[in-house]
C-alpha cells in the first residue's frame, strides 16, 4: 500500500474523530440549553396555574354564602382572589416573553385558566352578591356572562399573534370585566365599615350608605349584562398599562392619572367600581358619539328622501292639473310609478 494512501487514511480518521467530537459537544450543549429552557418555562406556567387556583378559591369562598346568610367578609375574600388572579394573568405573559418561552401551549393554558377566574368565578360571585331578583333571572345573566367570556377568550387566541403589541383590544377584555364585577363586593365591604364607624345621629349619612349598598346590589346584574355584550363587541379598548404607564404621554394623560389617584385616596374601596366603570363604559359612549356626529344616527337623509320624492310626484302630476281640455298623450315607454314610500 503506498505511503500516500496511508497518510490519507490517517488524516481521514483524525478528521472523522474531530467531527464526532464537535457533534457530541453541540449535542451536549443543545441538551443543556433545552434543560435550561424547560426549567425557565416552569415559572410562567406556575403563574398561569396560580390564576386558575385563585379563580377556584374565589368560587370556594363565595359558596360559603347560604340563602339566608350574608357574610360580607367571605365575598370580600372571593373578590380579592379574582384581582389576585388578574395579577397572575398579567405576570405570566410578561414572564414568558422575558424568558423567551412564548408558545401556543402557554396561550391555550392561559385562556383555559381565564375561563375559570374571569368567567365562572365572577358570575358565581354575582349570584351570591345580588339576591334581590328572581333566581332564574340572575342565572340567565350569569350564564350569558360566562358564555361571552369564553367566546372573547377564544376570539383573542385566534386573532392574536406573538408579535402583537397589545396596545388595543377588540372588545372588553375578560379579566377587565371580571375586575369590574369583583369591585362591587370590595366596595360593599368598605361601605359596611363606614356604616359601622359612622355616628348614629348622622341619619342622612347612614341613609346615604344604605341607599348606596342597595343600589350596588340591585345594579350589579345589569352591569354584568352590559359587560357581557361589551366583551363580544368590536369596540376598541386601550391597554391600560401600556396607555398610561409606558412611554411618554401628554399632559392630558398625566391629569387623568392624578385624578384617578385622588379618587382612590378619597373614596378608598368605593373608588374601584367608579374607576372600572369609567374604563369599561367610556369607550362605547365615545364610539356612539363618534357615530352620531358622523351622521349615521341622523334622520336627515330619511326626511330629505321623501321630500325629494314628493316633489318629483308633484312634477309628474303637474300636467294633469294644468291641462284644461285634453289629457297628455301616453308615451310608448313604460312609466315607472314606484316610490320609496310604497
Amino acid at each position: 500500500m503506498p505511503v500516500s494512501d496511508k497518510i490519507e487514511d490517517v488524516l481521514a480518521t483524525v478528521f472523522n474523530k474531530e467531527n464526532d467530537l464537535k457533534a457530541r459537544e453541540k449535542l451536549r450543549q443543545g441538551t443543556t440549553l433545552n434543560r435550561k429552557q424547560k426549567m425557565f418555562a416552569v415559572f410562567p406556567t406556575l403563574l398561569t396555574l396560580g390564576n386558575a387556583a385563585c379563580g377556584f378559591g374565589s368560587i370556594t369562598f363565595a359558596a360559603k354564602i347560604g340563602p339566608e346568610s350574608s357574610d360580607g367578609h367571605s365575598l370580600f375574600i372571593a373578590a380579592a382572589l379574582i384581582f389576585l388572579a388578574m395579577l397572575f394573568d398579567a405576570l405570566d405573559g410578561s414572564a414568558a416573553r422575558w424568558t423567551k418561552q412564548t408558545s401556543d401551549f402557554g396561550a391555550q393554558l392561559d385562556s383555559l385558566c381565564d375561563a375559570i377566574s374571569s368567567g365562572v368565578a365572577p358570575a358565581f360571585l354575582m349570584l351570591q352578591f345580588s339576591r334581590d331578583y328572581h333566581s332564574r333571572f340572575l342565572w340567565v345573566i350569569a350564564v350569558l356572562f360566562v358564555l361571552c367570556a369564553v367566546l372573547r377568550l377564544a376570539r383573542f387566541n385566534v386573532e392574536t399573534d406573538e408579535e402583537d403589541t397589545h396596545e388595543f383590544f377588540s372588545g372588553l377584555p375578560a379579566p377587565a370585566a371580571a375586575g369590574l364585577i369583583a369591585s362591587f363586593p370590595i366596595a360593599m365591604h368598605g361601605l359596611v365599615g363606614w356604616k359601622e364607624s359612622a355616628d348614629p345621629n348622622d341619619t342622612w349619612f347612614v341613609n346615604l350608605l344604605d341607599w348606596l349598598m342597595l343600589a350596588m346590589k340591585q345594579g350589579l346584574p345589569f352591569i354584568m349584562l352590559a359587560a357581557a355584550f361589551l366583551m363580544v363587541s368590536r369596540i376598541r379598548y386601550v391597554h391600560v398599562f401600556n396607555a398610561f404607564i409606558r412611554g411618554r404621554h401628554s399632559r392630558k394623560h398625566l391629569i387623568q392619572i392624578v385624578f384617578t389617584l385622588a379618587i382612590i385616596i378619597v373614596f378608598n374601596e368605593l373608588a374601584l367600581p367608579l374607576v372600572l366603570c369609567y374604563i369599561t363604559f367610556l369607550p362605547p359612549v365615545q364610539a356612539f358619539w363618534k357615530e352620531f356626529r358622523s351622521g349615521r344616527f341622523s334622520f336627515r337623509e330619511r326626511t330629505s328622501q321623501p321630500t325629494e320624492t314628493s316633489s318629483l310626484d308633484d312634477a309628474d302630476d303637474e300636467p294633469e292639473i294644468n291641462s284644461g281640455h285634453e289629457l297628455p298623450e301616453e308615451s310608448e315607454e313604460p312609466h315607472d310609478n314606484s316610490s320609496p314610500l310604497m
